[in-house]
């Protein structure tokens, strides 16, 4: 444990998601949100989402109303945060300046904090000498003797407490190490009264009794700075829990906006469920430690252990959140895939009088069978694969030919035998098996796909589509004779 360390075990878990309001949110720090959350359920913690908007320069508008839609979509669901102020006061740092200029000024009474004293220009120039020398720039070797009175003009500066060399725990990554090199005399207080992130996130933490901290591998090489203001301020330092990074494809850099990233709530429009996100992203850098792969929100909080969060990158694999989607979707009551499936159908579609409730009842499961989003609805729907259910179909006459005939005239007479089979018989056209049951003896007779093929493609109107009895179910009987007419009069037509 390090010397300045505490035993977190004895205290209640508080765990902490705290994004800047820059933009919109993508999984890398919805990643770290959601293992922050799991912990803390599984300990039977607190979670908290904290906004850290103290660089006003790169804030943009609407960006923390995004944050928590993106974690409420995700039944990710913080024990305070922006509209739930804790009994520390308000989770919104711009909103707790005056806690920091406390600390601060605590620092300075220690003689352990000073007003930075140079212009922007004196201090590229030591970055500038230090380059020429080959050697670190570090901002303590230029700190002055003597200290003004910080009156909030300028920055004000951590004046590191002790020069030395830091090793510190982190769960994932083990006993860590750094020396005097990564030490520097880090602002605090910027000249516009906002606390930099060094700063104010310390502070927060210690005030939200935050006990384990998850956070991005970028970090790593700041944690002996942060360390140094822990010290400086005497307090104890919480558990260290790095992320791994999320990766592009070719596991060349770090996944990020510019390679692609997209707006967590993309995946939302897109169709993937709540439940499947969170079980994938769940499992991009964390292993149970057993062959399951699909997990319930509950599952999840029960088996989620941080010492299993892996320290090597992971890639996002979609084939694998397209078929989490798929199962989670599968999970669903039926009048829940009604809804998805119709609301993920074009307009063109939905508007027409013959969607009706009671044929895309009939039709959702034939959709659902081998799609996997609501953009595959989309994108099947506008290549025509779902015409059939609700346009009686238009074709070339040629297509009614089995690949073994000589010529599409021997599909007339045993689509008229089904057509004369089918009208004869008092049969329920929404039971794909007793239609099945009931022209299979013929098929089997004249050669099934001799029988099948015409029919199919005279209900569907295309080469590929479901069956003709799953087809049947859909369009009904009324519809589904109509359409065998038809196939026999446009043969009957063309070899007139």
């Amino acid at each position: 444990m390090a010397p300045n360390s505490t035993d977190t075990s004895l205290r209640p878990v508080v765990t902490r998601f705290a994004p800047s309001p820059t933009g919109f949110m993508h999984i890398g720090g919805v990643r770290t949100a959601l293992f922050a959350y799991l912990y803390a359920k599984r300990h039977r913690g607190t979670f908290i989402l904290r906004i850290e908007d103290t660089d006003k320069e790169r804030e943009v508008p609407g960006s923390i109303a995004h944050i928590q839609e993106s974690l409420a979509w995700l039944g990710i669901t913080p024990d305070f945060g922006p509209d739930t102020p804790g009994p520390w006061g308000s989770n919104i740092q711009s909103e707790r300046l005056s806690i920091y200029k406390r600390y601060a000024e605590e620092l300075i009474a220690k003689g352990l904090a000073y007003p930075d004293p140079y212009t922007a220009a004196e201090v590229e120039a030591f970055r500038a000498q230090a380059t020429a020398e080959k050697r670190p720039f570090l901002i303590r070797n230029h700190r002055p003797a003597t200290f003004e009175v910080w009156d909030g003009t300028k920055p004000l500066r951590l004046k590191v407490p002790e020069v030395k060399r830091y090793t510190w725990h982190d769960v994932v990554r083990g006993e860590l190490t750094a020396g005097e090199e990564a030490l520097d005399d880090v602002v605090l207080i910027k000249a516009d009264g906002y606390p930099t992130y060094n700063f104010a996130h310390i502070v927060d933490d210690h005030e939200m009794g935050v006990t384990h901290i998850m956070r991005a591998d970028e970090f790593i090489s700041s944690l002996p700075k942060f360390l140094s203001i822990y010290d400086a301020l005497g307090l104890p330092y919480p558990e260290f829990v790095t992320m791994p990074p999320i990766l592009r494809d070719d596991r060349s850099k770090k996944l990020g906006k510019r390679d692609g990233a997209k707006d967590i709530l993309d995946y939302r429009t897109e169709g993937y469920l709540p439940e499947a996100m969170m079980n994938f992203l769940a499992l991009t850098g964390w292993n149970p430690g057993t062959e399951q792969e699909l997990f319930t929100h509950d599952e999840l909080v029960a088996a989620f252990d941080a010492t299993k969060i892996q320290r090597a990158g992971a890639v996002v694999n979609e084939d694998k959140l397209l078929w989490m989607n798929k199962y989670h979707l599968g999970k669903k009551d039926e009048a829940f895939k009604h809804e998805y499936v119709k609301n993920a159908l074009p307009e063109a579609l939905r508007s027409l009088p013959t969607c009706t409730e009671e044929i895309l009842t009939a039709l959702t499961p034939v959709v659902l069978e081998r799609i996997h989003t609501k953009v595959e609805i989309s994108d099947a729907a506008r290549e025509g694969e779902y015409d059939f259910a609700f346009i009686t179909p238009e074709y070339d006459t040629a297509l009614l030919q089995w690949k073994k005939d000589p010529s599409v005239l021997e599909a007339l007479p045993r689509l008229k035998r089904v057509f004369e089979i089918l009208s004869a018989a008092n049969v329920d056209f929404s039971n794909a098996e007793a239609l099945k049951e009931l022209l299979m003896p013929y098929a089997e007779e004249v050669g099934k796909g001799e029988v099948l093929w015409p029919l199919r493609v005279a209900l569907s109107g295309r080469a590929q589509s479901p069956d003709p009895f799953t087809i049947m179910t859909i369009i009904g009987g009324g519809e589904t004779l109509k359409r065998l007419s038809n196939a026999c009069g446009k043969i009957q037509g063309d070899a007139s």
